[in-house]
């Protein structure tokens, strides 16, 4: 599989995506650290700014995707979803809120003039800006990182291959709150809708 690899995701093809690694979501002092351990999270934001580095040494574009809510972008229905759950739909919603600290990436950031995609669902295809980026950069393949796995990097993965991209998932670029939820959402991808691989094979693929 290794000169398979290296053909299926060569430079010339393929972009980096990093999906939802911010503050809120993987920092101990985003919103979530109060709730979650952040710990958890950290092998994977490590290993995603291996790849980014290694793609920018290579010359693969490196594209960012995300969260950036208002309390005008908030979803209806994912706010009733958490009343009806029993949950505090306002406090819930306030993630990754546009122009505050937590929305801000954390690990690997964009370098100026990288492309950085902004997106209010999970998704980062709910829009079709990412799609449109992806095309002017002339790429039919993806190599996917980011946070968190069974969410949307998944919803993520989903639709680029609904839309005839070529996927491959970094899974130790990848992260779930939950080692277990991360392992089987990696199985449901492999599964459906991408190629699972990791940093140190992709790196080796794009030597010279």
């Amino acid at each position: 599989m290794a000169d398979d690899l290296k053909a299926w995701i060569a430079p010339s093809r393929t972009a980096v995506l990093v999906i939802d690694m911010q503050v809120d979501f993987a920092s101990p002092e985003g919103a979530l650290g109060a709730y979650v351990d952040m710990a958890v999270v950290q092998p994977a934001v490590a290993a995603a700014e291996r790849l980014v580095e290694t793609a920018r040494a290579t010359g693969v574009p490196v594209v960012f995707v995300g969260l950036f809510t208002t309390p005008e972008t908030d979803s209806a229905s994912w706010k009733e979803r958490m009343r009806r759950r029993g949950g505090d739909p306002d406090n819930e919603s306030a993630l990754c809120r546009e122009g505050e600290v937590g929305s801000d990436f954390y690990g690997p950031k964009p370098l100026p003039g990288e492309t950085v995609v902004k997106k209010t669902r999970y998704s980062g295809f709910g829009g079709a800006e990412l799609d449109a980026r992806l095309k002017a950069l002339g790429v039919d393949t993806l190599v996917v990182a980011g946070l968190t796995t069974e969410c949307c990097v998944d919803s993520t993965v989903r639709d680029a291959f609904s839309l005839d991209y070529h996927v491959f998932v970094a899974a130790d670029a990848c992260a779930a709150y939950e080692a277990d939820i991360h392992a089987a959402s990696l199985k449901v991808m492999e599964l459906n809708s991408a190629i699972l691989t990791d940093t140190a094979a992709i790196a080796a693929a794009w030597s010279v």
